[in-house]
């Protein structure tokens, strides 16, 4: 496998010809919002997370808030992202934690942020990165699979396409190559039927290789 390191710099020049503005698509206004958000959205659309947040912090947005929802309700609002009573079930307890543990304020760093409930540390980084400035490269499936097809890694696990992307890309770029990895993701670089033909890194990834022959 190529050594990506070297030229990690070039692809994120490269995928901001294609993507010049990649910010976090989820819609928040704080980072209780935005937490909330991401732990919607697991095995579930931005888009669709957007829908029901539109409607749901109308009503609820605080700590507070959710601390005190009945549980019934709250699985009634958030009911088509998916894996609905367990999310309700996070939603709650995390906002409890934050009054509780936090003094009502969404903790800024990873390590704290992974001791709430339904917090791993994709959603810790994704809050940590987005809502505090923070650099991180959190993995979802997006970064998981261009990981891997551009050739960083060849691993299927989370914890190990972290350390080797942190490791390729500048540590004051991690962020951005965070939501350039997920948008060329969504956009062109797509699960079933990748749409090679306008991608920009081409002559950096092992897929598009193997896919060509130019390797074995």
């Amino acid at each position: 496998m190529a050594d990506k390191s070297k030229v990690a710099d070039e692809i994120i020049d490269r995928l901001l010809l294609l993507h010049p503005q990649p910010v976090c698509e989820l819609n928040f206004k704080t980072p209780f919002e935005l937490l909330v958000a991401v732990i919607l959205s697991a095995q579930c659309t931005d888009k669709r997370v957007n829908e029901i947040t539109k409607t749901l912090f109308e009503k609820y947005n605080t700590p507070e808030d959710f601390a005190n929802i009945d549980r019934e309700e709250l699985e009634k609002l958030i009911f088509s992202c998916g894996f609905y009573k367990n999310k309700a079930a996070n939603i709650i307890k995390a906002a409890t934690d934050i009054l509780v543990r936090f003094d009502g304020k969404v903790p800024s760093t990873v390590e704290e942020l992974v001791t709430l409930a339904g917090v791993g540390r994709k959603t810790a980084n994704v809050v940590y990165a987005v809502a505090f400035g923070g650099q991180a490269i959190p993995v979802d499936t997006h970064v998981l699979r261009l990981a891997n097809r551009i050739g960083f890694v060849s691993s299927d696990k989370p914890e190990v396409v972290e350390k080797a992307l942190n490791k390729a890309f500048a540590r004051d770029k991690w962020t951005i190559a965070h939501h350039l990895l997920i948008h060329h993701g969504r956009y062109v670089c797509k699960a079933r039927n990748p749409e090679c033909d306008k991608c920009t890194i081409c002559e950096f990834c092992d897929y598009y290789s193997r896919l060509s022959g130019l390797t074995d």
